[in-house]
Order: C-alpha cells, then structure tokens, then sequence
C-alpha cells in the first residue's frame, strides 16, 4: 500500500485533469519527461510545475510512470472548477462523483467509495474533521486557497493509510512556504461572484523574504451564500406524489406547530431551502529554507456555519428538521525536510499535523441540539534512498491519533480513541522502458470505546488489529510516448469507530445507526491495469480495475426491531444495520484529448472523459449509492491570452438499486466558459466568466444521500478574477 504514498508522496499526481484540453494536450514537453529517468526532486508545488510530472515526495515522475489512475487540477482549470466544497471542485474528474449533501457538505466519491475508504488530505495529512462520520458534515479544508488538488485513484492510494482503499484527494496550499520568492515577496489571490447562492467569495495569500532563507507566510478568505437556486422541483416526482397523497389524508393541524403542511412540500421548486452559508478561513506560516533543507510551521483557524437541506416529510410520522452546523477547526502544521549530502539515504522528511475540532447541529430556534467534539494528530516520518543506478525507495513510520466525543439527544457513538501506527516501504526499478514496483504497509490499530451515558446501550472496551499489506506492479513503454502498466495488490483495512461502535439515532441521514464491535478486519485483493499514450497533439489516458473483498462492512436496512432492541427502548427512525459479506468492485474510467486544428494563434481542442463502475454484496444485491455511466465531451479553442469551452455531460440513469434506495434519472448538463489574460500572456491576472448548467436542468447525483430531496444548483452565472504578484 505504501508503496504509492511514497511513490507519489504527500500528494501524488500528474495527469492533466479531466478536461484535459483545459490545458491543452501533451505536446512534444510532455513526450520528452516521460523518457527522463526518475531522480529525487526538491517538494516544490508551484504555479510553473509541469502539470504532467508527479513533483511530489519521495521523487518526481512523468504521470505515464504512475501505475493507477490519477488527475490533477490546477491554474486555469482549477479556476474554472472551483466551488466552495472539495467535493463539487473535483466532481468532474474521470471515476469521481460527489456526496451532494447540498452546496455546502460535499465529499468526494472515488470509483464508488465514500467515507471510510476514502481519504482526504492536506498536503499529504489528514483533514482531522469528522466528515468521514457522517455526509452532512463539512471536509474542513477550504478549495479557494488551493495551489493545485491531487487525486489518486485505485490500489496504490493505500500507501497513505489502510483506509485509502477507494483513493486519495489531496489539496496542495503554501501556507507553508516551499521557496524563498524570487523578488522578496509573492502575493496571489481570487475573487468570485456565483449567481446561482449568490455567491461571494474571496481569498487572498502572501508570502514574504525577511532574512537569508527565512519566508513568512499569510492567507485568508471569506465565503458568503444565500438559499441556492434549483432548475425545478426539490422532491422528486416519487416523494411529491407522497407528500400529496399525504396531504390528502392528513390535514395540517394550525394549533399544532409541528403540523406537517405535506402540500407545501411537494410545491417547493426554484430554491433550495436552509441551504446559506457564512465561511472564513485565516492562516499564518513561516519556514527557514536553506540549501540543506528546510523547516516550516502554520497554524490556521476554520469557521464555518451553514445550513443542511432539509428533507421533507412526504408520509404521516415522518420528522422534518432545518438544522444549522456550527463549526471550528484550530490546526498546527509542520514540514520538515533534510538533504543529508550522500550517502544511501539522500532526504530526511517530517510532515505533521494537530487539530481541534468542534461542531455543533444547531436546532431552528438556534439552540445546540448535538455536538461533536473531535481532537486528532497524524504524523509522517520518510527516509528517502539516493538514486542509485535506477533503483530509487523510501521507507518510513505513520501515526495517527483521534479522540472523537458526540454529545446530546442525537448521539450515536460513545467517546472512543483511535491509535494507529504505520510502517511502510516503497522500492522502485528503472530498467528503461521498463519499470517495476513493490511496496508493503503494516498498519497496527487500536479502537477503544469509554462510556459514563447509558452503559447499557453503548459498547465499552478495546479491538485491536493488525493489518498487513503489498503491492506490487510493472509498467513498460511499447512506443514513444506510449507505456501500459499492470498493479496488483493485497491489503486488509480495519474497522472504524463508527463501523464498531454505532448505535443511536443520526438525523444526518435519517436513520438509526447500529454498528458491531465484533466485526473483523477488511480484506481486499485488487488488480488494475492502466494504458497512458500522450505525445504531440494528443493524450489518452485509461485506467480497468477490479477489487475482490472478504469481509467487507456495508450499511443495510434492516427490520425496526433489530435497532429497538439494541437501543432498549423507541426508535423512530429506520433502522440501519452494519454487516459483514464478499463485495466485488470493477470499473472503467477513460479520458483524452486531441489538437483538431490550428488556427490563428489557437488550438483548437477536443477532450472527452467516461467512467463507469458496478459493485455488489455478493448473493445480497447492488451497493448502495453507486454512481452510473457518465460521459462528459468538449471542446476547447486555446490561446495565449484568451481560451474559450464548452462541455456537455450526460449522466445516465441509475436503476440498479438495493431495496431502500430509489432510481436516480439521467441528466444532461452544458457548460460554457472564457478565461482571458487582461494583461497579457505573461501576466498572472486571469479572469474567467462560465456559465454552468445553462439550461437550468433538475440533475440529482445518486451518490447523495439527499438526492431526492436536493438537487444540484440550477443555472449559475459565475465570474472569477485571479492575479499573482
């Protein structure tokens, strides 16, 4: 599993990220890098890194090198795709979709998997926040002083932790200064306007030489919504007729004020309710950067409040809630690297990271209904091994730390700790055209649960595990420019504090949570094969893959006596149990593009992507929440100062549904956008004006939990200035 962590280190990214013609096909450049052996490179992430070489720990590589899929987004194209969630910026990425717990809680889903098997990062360290807990809760990492959003993809994202089955998102900022600026000092910054929240958003970051290698560093932003706006209906055609045959047999009771009005619900159209936001995000850093190394230190503070969609009752009994979340995050960052001057071992490197964390579910009246109280720390020490006739590795330790605490009436899990320490490796061979990898990962973990509140319902006591995971994979270039490759591996990933501990009401998803504090560890095999061809005019890139679980933990109903016995009393909501079956997951992403013509200073520019995944619990039926076929087609006219876009994607209808889901329809979406250079090619200063979902379509990801409830954003007209000093 480490094996990639390392491969592609704090990050680990290269592709041109899915519209590849955003920034125009591989050109002669990129054809020319892949033929260049791998050496060790200094951890710079900046707006002139190459888009299509991994530039980050322990060594840099041409993306063609890279054994699984992956994407990058940066400059004009993450300018183009930025929203206020991580999950909406990357939705268009080949093999992501996005939880779309309304515009403002929106994780990233990777070929299928959401949640625990998904891991995403800050400058390779966690995000420390508890969205993997629940979809209704915020990724406590903001997109708009993002430099560059790294996606990896398949069995090598192991490599930063056993959870990372399903892939990594990495978001790379400079709040921890890489480089000392060239004229003493760097100022950037972007300032966006949507329309369709009404969106203001606004972020600015500084960095400033004050001695001989020393850089303070400082950034800050702001982010403002209303209600967001919807092409129609927020029920679905199913839950409206619901709520109207409701109606009919259950008229609204004026001296109740809980009374229901089933009608209005149904009639709700144009405007998604309880959906405003209110973000701020400030962060101060400084590092000593020296020729033999360096040494960096941030601290930074996230506060954000904003609403949940709510979702409308449609039946007698059914409770309706507009909850509000209140949260903080305080974080401490550090980076620190070595050059140790020869030797077998040519780089020292320490990256950590602490945080506190804490939300509250604020009721209508704006009273604090639950809290969620979350402490973590996650560490990474990497000793990187000279190049030595081809043979590059990297070898290091993990450790993670998090005390996680819900109080009040809606708390489904009992205080509990998670300790995890990780020992990994990662060897690569050079050969020429031919490459190969191996990699390996012990992971020990240790999950206890203490509990003074309701002992009889809540589990107490320890699990322990010990996961033991490899991977191993060969890559060989048949043609310039051209190389296949073929990755395997075996990991084994232990249950969360969530999949143990669960039991209790969780209005996030409106059910009643049971876990099993005997559960097993996860087992998985997995093979992908990957084809990379870029070359002068054109890039095509393909990832199949297939993972075989034992033991894998999904989330079912089951019947409402299962959850009233094990909460020894009521339950009100549907009961939702954790369990143990073989799964299998396979899928096909794809994506390219290709210079059509030259004309007058542009290329003219054509890209497609395409994904698609199917999963199962064996002799049990589909896995919830899967994503359909998805094709997204454009076109692109390039220039120096001007590029101009449109897009179109279809998303096809998902039918293949387990019992408790619903069928999610097809949509078809048009984009249309024009970035220019005001002040020249040569200048930073970019504005880019889009419009997105220009025929104000009803779209509903099936990924969402809320997807009958919440659509995606209606028609939204958006303008983004961006400048660098």
């Amino acid at each position: 599993m480490i094996l990639h962590r390392l491969l592609l280190g704090t990050a680990a990214l290269a592709l041109p990220a899915l519209p590849a013609a955003a920034q125009g096909p591989s050109t002669e450049a990129s054809s020319a890098a892949t033929s260049q052996p791998a050496d060790p490179a200094p951890q710079t992430t900046t707006a002139n890194t190459p888009r299509d070489i991994v530039v980050t720990a322990p060594f840099a590589q041409s993306e063609t090198d890279v054994l699984s899929g992956t994407s990058i987004v940066s400059g004009e194209e993450l300018q183009r795709a930025l929203r206020p969630t991580i999950g909406e910026t990357l939705a268009h990425q080949p093999g992501v979709s996005a939880t779309s717990f309304g515009p403002n809680a929106s994780r990233p889903v990777l070929r299928g998997f959401q949640g625990e098997r998904i891991r995403v990062l800050t400058d390779g360290i966690g995000s420390i926040d508890v969205s993997n807990t629940s979809v209704d809760h915020a990724v406590a990492i903001n997109p708009l002083i993002a430099e560059r959003v790294e996606v990896l993809r398949g069995p090598s994202a192991l490599l930063f932790g056993s959870s990372a089955v399903g892939g990594v998102v990495n978001v790379i900022d400079t709040r921890i200064p890489r480089t000392v600026p060239e004229n003493g000092y760097r100022v950037g910054g972007n300032a966006t306007y949507g329309s369709a929240a009404n969106e203001r958003s606004g972020s600015a970051a500084a960095d400033v030489a004050v001695g001989e290698g020393f850089v303070v560093h400082a950034d800050g932003s702001y982010l403002k919504t209303d209600d967001l706006e919807i092409g129609g209906h927020a029920l679905t055609r199913q839950q409206r007729a619901a709520a109207l045959t409701s109606a009919a047999v259950q008229p609204v009771d004026p001296a109740d004020p809980e009374s229901i009005d089933f009608t209005g619900n149904a009639a709700i159209r144009g405007r998604l309710p309880n959906t405003a936001s209110e973000t701020w995000n400030v962060g101060v850093g400084a590092a000593l950067i020296r020729d033999g190394g360096s040494l960096g230190v941030s601290y930074s503070r996230y506060d954000s409040l904003y609403g949940v969609p709510v979702r409308y009752a449609t039946a007698p009994g059914q409770e309706q809630e507009a909850p509000r979340i209140d949260l903080k995050q305080d974080r401490v960052d550090l980076r620190a690297e070595v050059n140790t001057g020869g030797g077998f071992f040519d780089k020292v490197r320490l990256r950590a990271a602490m945080a506190d964390y804490t939300h509250a579910e604020l009721e209508e009246d704006g009273s604090v209904g639950t809290q969620f109280f979350n402490k973590g720390l996650e560490g990474r020490f990497e000793l990187v091994q000279a190049n030595r006739g081809g043979w590059l590795g990297a070898s290091g330790v993990q450790v993670f730390n998090r005390r996680f605490d819900v109080e009040g009436d809606e708390a489904f899990l009992p205080r509990n700790e998670t300790t995890q320490v990780g020992l990994f490796t990662l060897q690569q061979f050079n050969l020429g055209d031919f490459r190969a990898e191996v990699g390996g990962r012990y992971e020990t973990s240790t999950l206890s649960a203490r509990t003074a509140v309701d002992p009889a319902r809540f589990f107490s006591g320890t699990r322990d595990f010990d996961t033991y995971s490899a991977s191993a994979g060969a890559s060989y270039a048949i043609a310039q420019g051209v190389r296949i490759g073929l990755n395997g591996s075996r990991t084994e990933r232990a249950p969360s504090a969530e999949e143990l501990f669960a039991n209790g009401p969780h209005a996030g998803t409106q059910s009643y949570e049971l876990g099993n504090p005997d559960f097993r560890k996860e087992e998985s095999w997995g093979l992908e094969a990957t084809l990379h061809a870029h070359g002068s005019g054109f890039s095509f890139d393909a990832s199949a893959y297939y993972n075989w679980f034992s033991n894998y933990i999904y989330e079912t109903q089951v019947a409402a006596a299962v959850c009233v016995a094990a909460a020894r009393g009521d339950v009100d909501l549907p009961c939702f149990q954790y369990s143990q079956a073989d799964a299998r997951y396979y899928g096909l992403e794809a994506q390219g593009s290709v210079t059509l013509a030259r004309v007058g200073g542009y290329a003219i520019n054509a890209d497609a992507v395409g994904d698609w995944v199917h999963a199962e619990v064996v002799d049990r039926g589909p896995v919830p929440r899967i994503p359909p076929l998805r094709l997204l087609g454009g076109i692109e006219a390039q220039g120096d100062r001007l590029t101009a876009r449109a897009e179109v994607e279809h998303s096809f209808k998902q039918d293949r549904v387990t019992a408790f889901e619903t069928p999610t329809g097809g949509f078809t979406l048009v984009n249309a956008s024009v970035a220019l250079k005001p002040f020249g090619a040569e200048n930073a200063t970019t504005l880019t004006l889009s419009a997105n979902n220009i025929f104000d379509v009803v779209a509903r990801r099936h990924a969402s939990f809320l997807k009958d409830f919440a659509p995606l954003a209606g028609r939204d007209l958006r303008a983004t200035l961006s400048f660098r000093l």
